[in-house]
């Protein structure tokens, strides 16, 4: 298997030949979180959808961290991919195997134990905490699954492969499909068998995923001293990965505050918001494929020091991120109503009218969206983790002025514009980190060719 180069060649059509097979790859990741939503609200009820609902700021609390504290590790393999340094290559795909093992081992021990605690803090309706409470343990104890298959995908990206990742998640939606129905409608286990179903189709497919990467990609053919590491080369990982996790996870704490006022307003509110996240996050995988492509292939230029492609890179995201902006919100004004429908086997009418308020706020803003994935994926392509640190403190101080301030001055209403002001101001900051950070490291290297060229 061929791995490819980002250094040359028309930075619209490689960003955009790069992005497709991610954004699919993500498209088929969502049917994971939908197919579970939509056959626990189909088959089981409003109740256990409120339930599964309810628990997604804690799982994306825990997960989260770890997935961008891996994807932060993979930042690193990419730049020695660009710079041709295959040896550290090797050492830097081993370092992240053991750094990642290390925080999922963490990262499980503070959270399996202590569910119940969580969903009470968030104030989870009583009629709904129990169900919540055995989703989300499942989900906790089959983090490790999740983490391992995600840090593989990364790594394949990281060599300019994004089209094997897709193979694999085609393979594992399939699998969860399947997995859902039998454990669901066959066994009658409920939210836990949704629960399951999701761990152990990822399970599997990271099992297939490690195997397939090692055989079939020469670059990564590993050897005994690969292994071998030092405490500055773990620190080059660490360096760039924690700062990226603690970045997911104050932006997590802004996603709690939001679902901590969502969860006084009741069941039926609860349900209406799952629902639209789940519509809007089908909505945005586009730009979070156009984000995932982008920080690779600055992170490959950055290794080539070609930091005016950097530059050109920014420039064609930034007019996908339009076109994709006017499609999604064409999407959502189209068929937003009908794919919420679909979530429940009796349509209820104000669950459906909460949840297209959400829809209509969110597409107004996705252009927004759009910048904030492009410039912080740019910033942590470069090693650049303090910018994208400071946006998420922006953007978690914006989620928590939505969800006391508006949301108690306009209800619901306030909820869903929790997301959009986030992005606004995630994005300024971002931007002027992007301009400040471009300008260093183009001047760094004038520098270097001005001495090359006295000596």
């Amino acid at each position: 298997m061929a791995t490819k180069e980002l250094t040359t060649g028309s930075p619209l059509k490689l960003i955009i030949l790069f992005m497709v097979p991610i954004f699919l790859g993500n498209l088929f990741q969502q049917v994971y979180s939908l197919v579970d939503t939509l056959i626990v609200g189909r088959t089981i009820g409003i109740k256990a959808l409120a339930a599964v609902g309810a628990t997604g700021p804690m799982i994306f609390l825990i997960i989260s961290f770890i997935f961008a504290s891996t994807q932060g590790f993979a930042v690193v393999t990419a730049q020695k991919f660009g710079a041709r340094d295959y040896n550290l290559l090797r050492k830097s795909v081993t370092a992240g195997f053991i750094l990642s093992f290390i925080l999922t081992i963490i990262m499980t021990l503070i959270s399996a134990p202590f569910t119940e605690y969580m969903l009470s803090f968030l104030r989870t309706p009583d009629d709904i905490i129990s169900l919540s409470n055995e989703y989300l343990f499942i989900m906790f104890i089959g983090i490790i699954a999740t983490v391992f298959y995600n840090y593989s995908s990364n790594v394949i990206r990281a060599l300019g492969d994004s089209k094997t990742p897709l193979y694999f998640l085609i393979f594992a939606s399939i699998l969860n499909i399947f997995l859902d129905l039998l454990f669901i409608l066959k066994f009658k286990m409920g939210v836990g068998g949704a629960a399951w179903a999701t761990v152990l189709s990822q399970a599997i497919s990271t099992v297939l995923c490690l195997f397939f990467m090692f055989r079939k990609f020469p670059v990564l053919k590993l050897k005994k001293e690969d292994w071998k590491q030092d405490t500055n080369f773990l620190y080059e990982h660490l360096r760039v990965g924690i700062p990226m996790g603690f970045q997911m996870s104050v932006l997590t704490l802004g996603v709690i505050a939001v679902q901590y006022v969502l969860n006084g307003l009741g069941s039926n509110a609860i349900a209406a918001f799952t629902t639209a996240v789940r519509v809007d996050q089908l909505a945005s995988q586009s730009l979070l494929a156009l984000g995932a492509a982008v920080a690779t292939y600055t992170a490959q230029n950055y290794g080539a020091n070609k930091m005016s492609r950097i530059r050109d890179g920014a420039r064609a995201s930034v007019l996908i991120a339009i076109f994709i902006s006017i499609f999604c919100a064409i999407f959502i004004l189209t068929c937003g109503e009908f794919v919420v429908g679909l979530f429940m086997d009796v349509p209820d009418e104000e669950i459906i009218n909460l949840a297209m308020q959400y829809l209509h706020i969110i597409i107004i803003f996705f252009f927004f969206l759009g910048l904030l994935l492009i410039y912080r994926n740019i910033l942590q392509g470069m090693g650049n983790v303090m910018a994208p640190l400071f946006s998420g403190i922006a953007e978690l101080l914006m989620r928590i002025f939505a969800a006391f301030f508006l949301a108690h001055i306009m209800g619901y209403i306030g909820i869903c514009l929790a997301a959009p002001v986030a992005w606004i101001a995630a994005s300024i900051v971002l931007y002027v980190g992007y301009k400040i950070s471009l300008i260093r490291n183009l001047q760094k290297i004038r520098k270097a060719y001005d001495r090359t060229k006295r000596n």
